[in-house]
């Protein structure tokens, strides 16, 4: 690891995710933005906050495929930076609305830029990092930074709030984001030295096509499920559950919440060791058996409420999906070429969280109407469902090596292959790049 962070570039890059963070994740802008709500609507704030978080996700969803689509002809450091100054912007403006639909117009524009600073950020990482061993250790030292964000960045906003105003966790953030643009700008982003070819609604849609060509594309996606069926039960039900189901104060929400945050750390420090000993399809089923694991936890905490259980529950919940975001990096870069990597990047950001945006207000309304057992039983059922699809549609093949041929001379590519007579065969991961435009073709 300390070989990682030795490298100028990474560290760089790696600060500003963690500044970024600080300001967009659980912390200072989103604790100023429920304190915002409330002045502006009172007793109405948490549905104007819902409404919010709803335009983020909607944001996330819409402009992915299209950041991917220009992801390869803009110069990603530009993206970056332009992202992070507009974002800046955005937050600076917030404390001098007095409307609510003045809100939704900036968290859309500010979610805009977020949804084009994250997939870019995650394409760079590979280009970057290039060996197989550091990236791993990246793909975890990023996904530790975001987990470390959830415990630390609410202290923080707690420590500036007990001596100055909301309006001052703006202006934090906006310096936050100043300061990302900064080391962006004076990083050295590689160049895209490929580019998908098509035009605009072509490469607009290259992602999802990928997506439904790749057969571990195609467990990732239910893979992502999962993740947003166990992951949402401590984002959405952990305030009712500390302070309803078992009778905790407000400090306690934050020890929770802390807990889960420390089972998604464990499981980023233990993916590098992991990654050394199993397939990238074995170690993120593993991390849908741990979700399985959660879910059923969750439940036994519904039929029997204890803080011992409830502690259990919520380190599996931060665990289990831990495990699976950690390592979908590796994933994709192994599964695109590099003209194919900025279109799948994006497609992964957009369409993961697709499926938050269904179980967000799935599980708000469930809790509701079915209580806390009974919600999380319906989860319980989708990630079941969400893993036996992920098994499925996720051969063996497509996590190790697919032998296939090429009917063409292109010995750059199949040098260590050998001649049959009909064509060259070798070895490696099913991926589709400009050598495998549909995929391998299988001998």
């Amino acid at each position: 690891m300390r070989s990682l962070f030795a490298d100028t570039r990474f560290r760089n890059l790696f600060v500003a995710q963690v500044v970024a963070l600080t300001g967009t994740g659980t912390g200072l802008a989103t604790v100023a933005l429920g304190l915002l709500a409330y002045d502006l609507a009172a007793d109405r704030a948490a549905l104007v906050l819902g409404a919010a978080l709803a335009v983020k996700m909607v944001a996330y969803v819409v402009v992915g495929p299209v950041v991917g689509a220009v992801a390869d002809r803009v110069p990603r450091r530009r993206l970056m930076v332009g992202a992070d100054l507009v974002r800046a912007g955005v937050v600076l403006l917030l404390p001098w609305v007095a409307e609510v639909w003045q809100v939704f117009v900036l968290i859309g524009v500010l979610q805009t830029a977020s949804a084009t600073f994250t997939p870019v950020f995650q394409s760079v990482l590979p280009d970057v990092v290039t060996g197989e061993k550091d990236y791993t250790r990246a793909l975890s030292a990023s996904q530790l930074a975001s987990s470390l964000e959830t415990v630390g960045s609410p202290l923080l906003a707690a420590a500036a709030l007990a001596v100055l105003g909301y309006s001052s966790l703006f202006v934090g953030t906006a310096a936050g984001f100043l300061v990302s643009a900064a080391l962006v700008a004076g990083t050295a982003v590689p160049a895209v030295t490929a580019r998908a070819e098509g035009g605009f609604g072509t490469r607009v849609l290259l992602g999802v096509r990928l997506f439904r060509a790749v057969p571990q594309l195609r467990g990732l996606l239910a893979l992502n499920a999962v993740v947003a069926t166990v992951g949402v039960v401590s984002l959405v039900t952990t305030v009712n559950v500390v302070r309803d189901l078992l009778g905790g104060s407000d400090p306690e929400v934050g020890l929770l919440l802390a807990v889960c945050g420390a089972g998604t750390a464990l499981a980023a420090v233990l993916s590098p060791w992991a990654a050394r000993r199993a397939s990238t399809r074995t170690v993120m089923l593993s991390g849908a058996v741990v979700s399985l694991a959660a879910a059923a936890a969750t439940v036994l905490v519904g039929l029997h409420p204890s803080w011992p259980a409830a502690v259990v529950a919520w380190a599996l919940v931060g665990a289990g999906p831990g495990l699976i975001m950690v390592n979908t990096g590796r994933l994709l870069r192994v599964s695109s070429g590099l003209a194919q990597r900025p279109a799948l990047f994006s497609a992964q950001f957009s369409l993961s969280h697709a499926c938050w945006l269904v179980t967000y207000p799935l599980t708000g309304w469930l809790t509701v109407v079915a209580g806390f057992t009974g919600t999380w039983v319906v989860l319980a059922v989708a990630a079941v469902a969400g893993t036996v699809a992920a098994v499925t549609l996720w051969p063996r093949t497509g996590a190790d090596l697919i032998r296939h041929r090429h009917d063409g001379a292109d010995h750059a590519h199949v040098a260590l292959a050998r001649w049959t007579g009909r064509g060259w065969v070798h070895s490696h991961p099913i991926v589709v790049d400009d050598r495998h435009p549909h995929g391998p073709v299988p001998v």
